[in-house]
């Protein structure tokens, strides 16, 4: 016998057979057991998930001798003549090659005769979409009334390119992508029945490269089958197809999250020198880092993934973050699209691996965020906290703790009220959470939690103020420099105000800048709330 591929092989005789096509199925069987039989139907979808197989089943159902019959027998006459393609009464049409109206016009005149010895006389036409608009308007009248022994069948990819008179004329139905699960399954009972072993591995990434389709899946599959000498495995396949094997990749990330360009760079072009091209390494690179992403966000699915989660890098897992195997997985997809118009495709990938090795020192915009919102905290407060790396797991923790607020006391009976100047952020403020100040010298860092909220700045200031003298009526203190002076001044009537709330009088207010002294040094230390910020973002501190 001549050898059959095993798409046509496989071919499925029933509606039960057809593989990820449930509604389908069903919808058809139940109105041929109800005899509702529609005289159009419009089946579209993506190629190769059983459109002109589903109308070839629809067609020998109607016509079976024990029909209409939602499951035909196979056995009949008509149901043999269907399936070799050479009953009179079922006439499959293409129409990419009979697109003009005399080609339509050949079909009104032949629905004029009733069917030779079939019970309807079907017309299977393929790829309709292809026909032009003037034979689409040529058909249909003959759609919309025809004789009730004929029943039309158009199977089509491009939905979008039937005219819409057409389709309001059928009944739709919608092929579906087939899951990897469903192909693997039918690959691995293709295999069963070709004797051939085949690992899950190799059928998983034959399913996967099938993108939904069960013909282009048997397809891939039988040409993997011929160089596998009976055995399919994921190594034969990678080195006879020319894929990046899974371990070069692991190790070449493995190199970039080490930060080592030099190991990273010399592996590529051990990759590239054993006859993987470019495209090709692009494609598997940008698979790897999606199932990455994936297990970062605890999916481990095999048929999701194609390849079983442990064998991915656990130094790679342990060294990115979901943000940097995020970058990386952009820069392959913009790799991808440079290199059409690339000079040097290979420079450009090893650009994108160098990149590739700077990774970890990454910072995403969240991670900005978080440090600016933490640099925030640590200036409010006027004092310093321990501050964790930049990006571990603890950075949103840190940016959540607060310092307890401290509101202004009430006026005390007798003294004169002066309302302080609110903000719209403000709350009133409350009794039960009055501290009255008795010593002067709490009340630079009473100052400081009262305007933490208000006056971020000038909160800021008081913790570095100094020479507290309270005299007549008069409270004086010294600032170091002439910024914090000007800013002193230009809020020195409500420091007034809240000077003498805090302390239940009236009291003015004198500031100073304090005089340098001969035998202090002349650098003086950085505050610790600076160097913790100086810190957090690698910066430089400039003389004033």
């Amino acid at each position: 016998m001549s050898y059959e591929v095993t798409a046509s092989r496989r071919r499925p005789q029933r509606f039960e057979d057809l593989i990820g096509q449930d509604f389908v199925s069903a919808t058809l069987q139940k109105s041929i057991a109800s005899g509702k039989i529609a005289h159009a139907y419009l089946f579209s979808g993506p190629r190769g998930c059983g459109k002109t197989t589903s109308a070839r089943i629809l067609a020998k159902a109607l016509n079976c001798d024990n029909g209409p019959n939602p499951t035909p027998c196979g056995e009949c006459l008509h149901c043999r003549e269907i399936t070799k393609g050479v009953n009179l009464d079922v006439i499959e049409i293409d129409g990419a090659s009979n697109t003009s109206v005399n080609d339509v016009r050949q079909i009104k005149d032949e629905v004029l005769f009733p069917p030779n010895s079939s019970r309807y006389k079907i017309y299977i036409i393929d790829e309709v979409h292809m026909l032009s608009t003037n034979a689409f308007n040529a058909l249909l009248k003959t759609i919309e009334e025809p004789p009730p022994y004929v029943v039309f069948i158009f199977a089509t990819t491009e939905l979008h390119k039937v005219p819409a008179t057409i389709k309001s004329r059928c009944q739709q139905f919608n092929f579906r992508l087939v899951p990897v699960e469903l192909l693997k399954t039918a690959l691995a009972e293709a295999a069963e029945e070709t004797g051939i072993k085949a690992d899950d591995e190799a059928l998983y990434w034959i399913a996967r490269q099938g993108n939904g389709s069960v013909r282009d899946s048997y397809t891939l599959f039988d040409q993997v089958a011929a160089f596998s000498d009976g055995h399919i495995t994921f190594d034969k396949i990678r080195d006879k197809l020319g894929l990046t094997g899974f371990d070069q990749i692991n190790s070449l990330v493995e190199f970039c999250a080490e930060k080592n360009p030099q190991k990273a760079l010399s592996f590529l072009d051990e990759i590239l020198e054993s006859g993987v091209s470019i495209e090709q390494f692009i494609v598997d690179s940008a698979d790897y880092f999606r199932n990455l992403l994936f297990i970062k966000s605890g999916i481990t699915k095999e048929s999701l993934l194609g390849q079983n989660p442990g064998r991915f890098s656990a130094k790679v897992l342990s060294s990115w973050g979901s943000d940097k195997i995020e970058h990386a997985l952009e820069i392959m997809f913009q790799l991808f699209r440079d290199i059409r118009y690339s000079l040097d495709p290979r420079s450009e990938l090893e650009l994108a691996v160098a990149r590739m090795c700077w990774l970890t020192d990454y910072v995403s915009s969240e991670e900005m965020r978080q440090a600016f919102n933490l640099a925030k905290s640590v200036i409010g407060r006027g004092g310093t906290i321990p501050l964790p790396d930049t990006g571990t797991a603890n950075a949103a923790a840190w940016q959540e703790k607060k310092t307890p607020e401290i509101t202004p006391p009430p006026i005390q009976p007798g003294a004169e009220e002066t309302p302080l100047r609110e903000t719209p952020q403000e709350e009133p403020a409350k009794e039960e959470n009055f501290r009255r100040i008795t010593d002067i010298r709490e009340l630079p860092e009473a100052l400081a939690d009262f305007f933490m909220n208000s006056k971020t700045m000038l909160s800021a200031i008081f913790s570095q103020t100094s020479d507290w003298v309270k005299q007549n009526g008069e409270i004086s203190f010294s600032v170091e420099k002439p910024l914090q002076y000007n800013q002193m001044e230009s809020e020195k009537s409500t420091i007034q105000e809240a000077v003498s709330r805090l302390l239940g009088e009236n009291i003015s207010l004198s500031i100073k800048i304090k005089q340098p002294d001969n035998n202090e040094e002349e650098q003086q230390a950085v505050p610790e709330q600076v160097e913790a910020v100086r810190s957090l973002f690698k910066g430089t501190i400039l003389p004033a």
